[in-house]
């Protein structure tokens, strides 16, 4: 295909009163502006992409936009000198389908500064398996470490662990040397977690936290994917000087506890914002999950792979809790 051509791309408008999305054939000079420009191996699909898919969310901040908040593939077109044809990139986040076009597209014309080369030790599609989920996962766990979490302090649980970002927390802390526990509302899959590392699953729906500012403390840390009660109960039952990554809202953006367990037992609550992380801290995660934090199990984890007529499917049951790990977009 010359890139002069029309290309398909998953696009999405978001207009007051017509939201719709959809498979369109775009030009390059349909897209946003930038400085590098690939032709697109692989996307895939995250609970930001589904909410922004469908209109379930308010992810867009410029309409109309090509869905998909990574991209994964090979450089075409340079006007950075850091770049040249043929090379391998990465771009997670950084406002993809929020602010300029996204990854689910034939081509992507993206900003230079945040296209990242793809580490040694990962290929596209594994890339793509982690994308922002992994990422997330990984930068959840660097924050921790900063700040002072190591594993003698005990396990680490996972909330929403059957989800992207559960699953490939649950891989990334065992690889980090952590005890990893899960949590999940899927008992069906609780052998699939075990398989990636998970020493102990708890069904969501087993869970009694107690009605006290404190409760016994169960587990020295917590990466939580949901929000809500689940994550008012983990900040009870944490070890002192534990610390809970918060990097999700899968059942309630809201948080009603109180302020007992950072005062009394110097618990921390970490806000993991991975969409808008620094380039230095980027490259930083990129090349552990190239290395030592590699998930060992990612294509246990990748459980499908959809083209770009398969994402309305995939969206509504990863809207309605039905997903196990990741689906990768193949363009």
């Amino acid at each position: 295909m010359s890139i002069s051509e029309p290309f398909s791309a998953f696009r999405i408008h978001a207009d007051r009163g017509n939201y719709r999305s959809g498979i369109e054939q775009l030009t390059l000079d349909d897209l946003s502006p930038g400085e590098v420009v690939v032709k697109v191996a692989y996307s895939s699909v995250n609970f930001k992409d589904a909410l922004a898919g469908t209109g379930k969310g308010k992810i867009l901040r410029e309409s109309p936009l090509v869905g998909g908040i990574d991209v994964a593939g090979h450089v075409v077109e340079s006007r950075d000198a850091k770049f040249r044809e043929g090379d391998e990139v990465l771009v997670t986040g950084c406002g993809l389908s929020e602010t300029r076009d996204g990854g689910y597209a034939q081509y992507a014309r993206l900003d230079a500064k945040w296209v990242i080369p793809l580490p040694k030790g990962l290929t596209l599609r594994e890339a793509m398996v982690l994308g922002t989920a992994g990422f997330t996962a990984a930068l959840s766990l660097y924050r921790m470490q900063q700040n002072g979490q190591i594993p003698a302090m005990g396990p680490i649980v996972v909330t929403g662990a059957t989800g992207g970002v559960g699953s490939l927390a649950i891989d990334i802390l065992t690889r980090a040397g952590f005890e990893a526990h899960a949590i999940s509302g899927k008992p069906e899959h609780f052998d699939d977690l075990i398989a990636l590392g998970a020493k102990q699953c708890i069904s969501r729906k087993d869970l009694y936290w107690g009605q006290r500012p404190l409760e016994t403390s169960r587990w020295a840390g917590a990466i939580d994917n949901v929000g809500g009660e689940l994550l008012a109960g983990l900040t009870r039952v944490i070890h002192p000087y534990g610390n809970i990554a918060s990097c999700g809202l899968a059942a309630d953006p809201s948080l009603a506890t109180t302020v007992m367990p950072f005062i009394l037992r110097g618990v921390s609550l970490l806000g993991i914002a991975s969409a808008g992380t620094a380039r230095d801290i980027r490259d930083r995660i990129w090349q552990r999950l190239a290395s030592d934090w590699k998930p060992a199990h990612l294509d246990r984890i990748a459980t499908r792979e959809v083209r770009l007529e398969g994402l309305p499917g995939v969206f509504e049951t990863m809207l309605s809790g039905g997903s196990f790990g990741r689906t990768a977009v193949v363009l």
